[in-house]
């Protein structure tokens, strides 16, 4: 028996559209980050970029569990002495740029290297329904209805 090698040029990359709308941040961003890697393949190479591009809309109106909405923050620190900054989930969400929270979920659920990053690129996330990707023919996948944990309630 020999191991399959995938090679470069066997790489076929699919497009999918996924609804955020009342979806669980976590649980939505693994998801993302498995089909972004391609585990969800049975060709998976964990050395190559063998996953799919994926699409999220309604990224303003994605949901977190229990008080987590209210109490989730995030920091960034501006380099200076006593420049550590908090920003909360709820206030992100309603700002000018909700998409921040999910592509900082997924990029925590993948590991920090130059093949994720180059396998991050392929997310594109959306804060309404209007997005210019049509082209490429997303195939929607109904995250919500895949187990009933996956919608908020």
């Amino acid at each position: 028996m020999l191991t399959y090698s995938l090679k470069k040029s066997d790489i076929t990359k699919k497009w999918y559209l996924i609804d955020a709308s009342d979806l669980v941040l976590g649980r939505l961003a693994a998801k993302v980050a498995s089909i972004l890697r391609g585990k969800h393949k049975s060709i998976f190479t964990p050395h190559l970029d063998c996953g799919d591009n994926v699409i999220i809309v309604n990224a303003s109106k994605i949901k977190l569990t229990g008080n987590k909405s209210k109490d989730k923050k995030y920091y960034k620190h501006t380099g200076y002495p006593g420049g550590l900054k908090e920003n909360y989930f709820k206030d992100i969400i309603k700002g000018k740029n909700p998409e921040f929270v999910i592509r900082k979920a997924v990029e925590r659920m993948m590991s920090s290297n130059a093949l994720s990053k180059k396998q991050l690129s392929n997310l594109r996330v959306f804060k309404d329904e209007n997005h210019n990707l049509d082209s490429q023919k997303p195939e929607s996948i109904d995250f919500g209805n895949l187990n009933r944990k996956n919608k908020a309630n």
